[in-house]
């Protein structure tokens, strides 16, 4: 028999997971890394409060339709309408409409996002407020005065005289209004962070502000129109006070009339 056999069994490999390849485990452990770095670096990033709120003002062609097409994105989100304000246009004024819409904290983005596409936006501005201090408070307050409560209910329970259960209700009264009332902020507070709340100002072209000059010649044009505002102003003005200043002239004529009269006549017998 040779050195070698090429006949030799062949070894089969046991069953298990594969072994990864070394550029596989630098990846991996990449991936790790990055994961657990994150998490060092804000660690009570889920556990966070924080309330949304916006405001959006856009020119439209129609308010009135427009408001419907935002309560609608805005229901389609998930949301609600708190509060909504419909002007029709008149003689006098232009038609507008606002809206205070209240939409899901993770879909402020998407809701702004259709909302610009009602018309052109004049301005957004967006705000988020941490009241993860407040709402880890209020939380803490609560399970105390619930501990309380609790313990009260059981001493009502086992009170032997009249003086020791008017003592222990008055008590477990003040206690559970406290708790009420803690519970009620928490809930409000909740209902702030869930749902962010966005102001919305629907307007026409001919309300909307006027943009700001951001040139010479734009900064003349824009000088030049106040100064004929200002001129039609004052005409305006000058014709409102214009009768006035007619019956004044009037009045004083015919006074200064009497008084040179009344003058006259005392000068006549003295002469």
């Amino acid at each position: 028999m040779g050195a070698s056999d090429s006949t030799a069994p062949m070894v089969e490999a046991p069953p298990g997971p594969v072994a990864p390849q070394p550029g596989e485990v630098q990846d991996q452990a990449g991936d790790q890394s990055a994961q657990s770095a994150a998490s060092a670096a804000d660690p009570d990033a889920a556990d966070r409060s924080v309330i949304t709120t916006g405001w959006a003002s856009i020119t439209v062609d129609d308010p009135i339709a427009s408001a419907e097409d935002a309560a609608t994105i805005a229901e389609e989100a998930g949301g609600r309408v708190d509060n909504r304000t419909e002007s029709p246009g008149t003689d006098a004024q232009p038609p507008s409409a606002s809206l205070t819409l209240r939409v899901p904290a993770d879909r402020v983005d998407e809701v702004v996002d259709e909302l610009r596409t009602l018309g052109t936006v004049n301005s957004v501005s967006m705000n988020a407020s941490d009241v993860t201090q407040q709402r880890q408070d209020l939380d803490a307050r609560i399970e105390a005065l619930s501990v309380s409560v609790d313990r009260l209910t059981e001493l009502l329970a086992t009170a032997t005289t009249v003086s020791d259960l008017i003592a222990i209700e008055s008590e477990l009264t003040t206690r559970q209004a406290e708790l009420d009332s803690l519970t009620q902020q928490r809930d409000s507070l909740v209902d702030q962070v869930d749902f962010a709340t966005i102001g919305l100002e629907l307007v026409t072209a001919s309300a909307a502000p006027d943009p700001q000059p951001d040139d010479f010649w734009s900064g003349i044009v824009v000088g030049w129109n106040a100064l004929v505002g200002f001129a039609a102003w004052l005409g305006v003005a000058i014709g409102v006070m214009l009768p006035w200043l007619l019956a004044a002239l009037v009045t004083a004529a015919v006074v200064i009339l009497v008084v040179v009269l009344t003058t006259r006549r005392r000068r006549t017998p003295e002469a």
